[in-house]
């Protein structure tokens, strides 16, 4: 284990750089993949230096060859071949620099970068990037558009024309990149990231032309397409043609077959609009006079019914209805109480009539003599009725009878 350094006894370079270079020594090889930016290879030499990029990062790491393996390459290796190479990373003390040692160079084909785009299609959609019920929907009227495409471009051309044909005082933000090649991907993932955190952008289209499956390659992208998910504003893809396919169409918010598409659906129609608007305030005329003329025939109807054309007319009607009924009530109730006078007249009659004291008012009656066998016969004057006897007077059919008893 090597003793610890301090400041009265420092290491020397040439230490550090041994000691580096005997830790790299101990690495195996590996195999890498990458994009090539750079060759430099100069006649007669016998190495060649070569610059490997990450697709994704703005990572890149130096690679040294033998010169005739780079010329044995069918075809020729060229700047953005896509490549996986064999070697051992190696220090070279001198310089103090790091690179792959390489013994091994394959070209990716189309076959196989196809066969990973689909790997990849596979394993996004399995995470759900792909399922249409995260789409987000547009805005109506977008405040501002980001736009993200090549400087200069017939893409951004096609958006910026259509859109303003259709809405003229629409507003874009606009980021210049590289639209492929190594370092399409790195400048792509920051312009989105720098529109996406800007509130006042509505809306994300990335556009770029038609092109081969090597130059649409930054556009299936994992990092990107990754990106593109996570973003809080709504994005657009317009890459490439109709038959064009790439991953970022699946995980984007909407699809364009082409930017000219993309500038025609990001902002609408003001001409479109302006008739529509019209034509809604036609139909929201047409309505409203219809109400109205509704509403004035249902007032003149109720306007010209009886109730309301003549409102003291029924009272007067009901009012001389309760006065007959109620002189129909006092006539039956006078009708029924003299009824009920007469008859009660009648049997007071009847009860003077026959009572005791109107035969005793005429002044005679019949009188018996009672003993405890009966009757003893009729006492023609009371003298005959012996001392100390009562009469008892009882009415028989009328008749007054007064009974003797002792």
């Amino acid at each position: 284990m090597s003793a610890p350094t301090s400041p009265e006894e420092p290491w020397p370079v040439r230490t550090v750089a041994r000691k580096i270079a005997d830790w790299i020594n101990r690495l195996g090889t590996i195999w890498v993949e990458g994009q090539i930016t750079q060759i430099s290879a100069r006649p007669g030499a016998a190495t060649s230096f070569l610059t490997l990029r990450d697709p994704s990062a703005d990572v890149s790491l130096t690679l040294t060859c033998s010169s005739s393996l780079l010329r044995k390459m069918d075809p020729p290796l060229t700047d953005g071949s896509r490549v996986v190479v064999h070697g051992k990373p190696t220090f070279f003390v001198g310089r103090g620099t790091l690179s792959l040692r390489v013994d091994e160079i394959r070209a990716v084909g189309i076959g196989e970068l196809l066969a990973r785009i689909e790997r990849l299609r596979q394993l996004l959609k399995a995470e759900g990037l792909f399922d249409p019920a995260r789409k987000r929907p547009l805005p109506f009227l977008p405040n501002r558009v980001g736009l993200i495409t090549g400087r200069a471009s017939a893409a951004e051309h096609d958006v910026l024309t259509n859109a303003r044909l259709r809405w003229p005082s629409v507003q874009f933000e606009i980021r210049n990149v590289a639209v492929q090649g190594s370092t399409a991907v790195p400048q792509i993932l920051d312009a989105l990231g720098e529109l996406d955190r800007m509130p006042e952008v509505d809306v994300i289209v990335l556009a770029r032309g038609g092109g081969s499956v090597e130059d649409l390659l930054p556009f299936s992208d994992e990092a990107l397409c990754r990106a593109v998910s996570a973003c809080r504003t709504p994005v657009v893809s317009a890459i490439g043609h109709e038959p064009d396919s790439p991953l970022l169409d699946h995980v984007a918010d909407v699809r364009c077959s082409t930017p000219t598409g993309a500038g025609k659906r990001v902002v609408p129609d003001v001409a479109e609009e302006t008739r529509r608007i019209h034509q809604l305030r036609d139909r929201a005329r047409r309505a409203l006079h219809g109400w109205v003329d509704r509403e004035r025939r249902l007032l003149d109807a109720l306007r010209s019914r009886p109730v309301l054309a003549d409102p003291h007319g029924p009272l007067a009607r009901r009012s001389e209805q309760v006065t007959a009924l109620r002189d129909r009530a006092r006539r039956a109730t006078t009708g029924v109480l003299n009824h009920e006078r007469h008859a009660l007249a009648a049997i007071r009659s009847s009860l003077t009539t026959l009572g005791p004291a109107a035969t005793l008012a005429r002044g005679y009656a019949i009188v018996q003599r009672t003993d405890p066998d009966g009757v003893d016969g009729v006492l023609r004057s009371v003298d005959e009725a012996p001392p100390g006897t009562r009469l008892r007077v009882r009415v028989v059919d009328g008749a007054v009878y007064a009974v003797v008893s002792e």
